[in-house]
C-alpha cells in the first residue's frame, strides 16, 4: 500500500515538473498567454472588489435599513424600559437606540411653523419610539421582525421602508449577477485557451504519444502532465489576475482615501483571492480535460 502510494506522488511530481518545464521552455509566450488571461479575469474580480467596497462605504454613511417601532401613546415607563431591554436582547437586533417622546417634542418644537401648532395641543401627541438597526437587512428577514415587533404589548405601529430596502436588494443582487455572468464568460474564455494550448501540445507530441501506447502507457499516465500543465496555466493566470487587481487598488488607493467619508479602498479578501484562485485552476484544468479526451479519443 505505502509502495503504491509512494509510486502514485512519483508519477505526480514527474507530471508537474514536465508542465513547469514546458512552461519555461517559452517564457515569453506563456507569459503573454498568462497575461492575456489574467486581465480578462481581472474584471470580474476588480468588479467583486469594488462591490465590496461600495457596501462597506455605504454602511459608513448610515445606509442600513432600519425598523422604527412607535409604542402605544399611552404605555408607562416601566413598560417602555421593558419592551428597550426585549429588543437589546433580541438575537436578530444589532443596535437599538430609544427616542423618548419629549425629545421628539421639542425636535418638531424646533422646526419653523409647527411650535405654534404644537403649542394649542394640551398634551404632548407623541409617542415613545425605539430605533432597531437588524443584524440580517435583507427583505424577508427585516419583514419578519416587523411582523413580531407588531405584536408585542403596547406596540402600536412598526414601520419599515421596506420598498427602498427591495430597491436596494435587487441592485445587489444585479450585481452580483453581473460580475458571476462576467467570471463565467471569461471563465469560458480560459478553458477555450486551455483546450487550444494543450491540443497544440498533443499534437506536436503525437508520435511520442502513440510510441507510450505502444509500450504499454495508459490514457492516465499519458495524460497526467497535460492536467497539470492546463492546471498551471489557469493558476497563474488567476495569480496575474490578482496582481493586476492588487496594483490597480493600490494605485487609486491614495487619491480615493483623501475624498471625505469614503476611506480607502479595501482590497480582496482572502476568500475572494481563493476563489479566484480555484477558479482560474478549475478552468484551465477542465481545458485541458476537454482537450485529452477529444486528443487521445482521436489517436486510439
Amino acid at each position: 500500500m505505502i509502495a503504491a502510494l509512494q509510486a502514485l506522488l512519483t508519477r505526480n511530481v514527474h507530471a508537474l515538473n514536465w508542465a513547469l518545464r514546458r512552461l519555461a521552455a517559452a517564457p515569453l509566450a506563456s507569459l503573454i498567454s498568462l497575461l492575456a488571461i489574467g486581465i480578462a479575469l481581472a474584471l470580474p474580480a476588480g468588479g467583486q472588489m469594488l462591490l465590496g467596497n461600495t457596501l462597506r462605504i455605504a454602511e459608513s454613511f448610515g445606509v442600513r435599513p432600519q425598523i422604527s417601532l412607535f409604542l402605544a401613546a399611552d404605555t408607562d415607563r416601566r413598560t417602555a424600559e421593558a419592551t428597550g431591554a426585549r429588543l437589546k436582547n433580541h438575537l436578530r437586533v444589532r443596535e437599538v437606540r430609544f427616542v423618548p417622546r419629549g425629545e421628539t417634542l421639542k425636535r418638531f418644537q424646533a422646526r419653523e411653523g409647527l411650535a405654534e401648532v404644537i403649542a394649542v395641543l394640551s398634551n404632548n401627541p407623541f409617542p415613545d419610539a425605539f430605533v432597531i438597526t437588524p443584524r440580517d437587512d435583507g427583505p424577508a428577514a427585516l419583514e419578519q421582525l416587523r411582523d413580531e415587533f407588531s405584536r408585542w404589548p403596547k406596540v402600536e405601529h412598526v414601520q419599515l421602508d421596506s420598498d427602498w430596502v427591495r430597491r436596494l436588494d435587487d441592485l445587489l443582487r444585479l450585481a452580483r449577477a453581473g460580475v458571476a455572468l462576467l467570471a463565467v464568460l471569461l471563465g469560458l474564455g480560459l478553458v477555450a485557451t486551455t483546450y487550444t494550448t494543450i491540443r497544440l501540445e498533443m499534437l506536436a507530441r503525437r508520435a511520442e504519444i502513440e510510441l507510450s501506447r505502444l509500450l504499454g502507457a495508459t490514457d492516465v499516465y499519458i495524460g497526467r502532465p497535460y492536467l497539470y500543465l492546463g492546471a498551471l496555466q489557469g493558476l497563474l493566470s488567476g495569480l496575474a489576475a490578482w496582481l493586476i487587481v492588487l496594483a490597480g487598488t493600490l494605485a487609486v488607493r491614495g487619491p480615493l482615501g483623501e475624498l471625505p467619508g469614503l476611506g480607502s479602498l479595501q482590497l480582496l479578501s482572502a476568500q475572494d483571492s481563493l476563489i479566484l484562485m480555484g477558479f482560474a485552476t478549475a478552468m484551465g484544468w477542465l481545458g485541458a480535460a476537454l482537450s485529452l479526451f477529444r486528443q487521445l479519443r482521436n489517436t486510439s
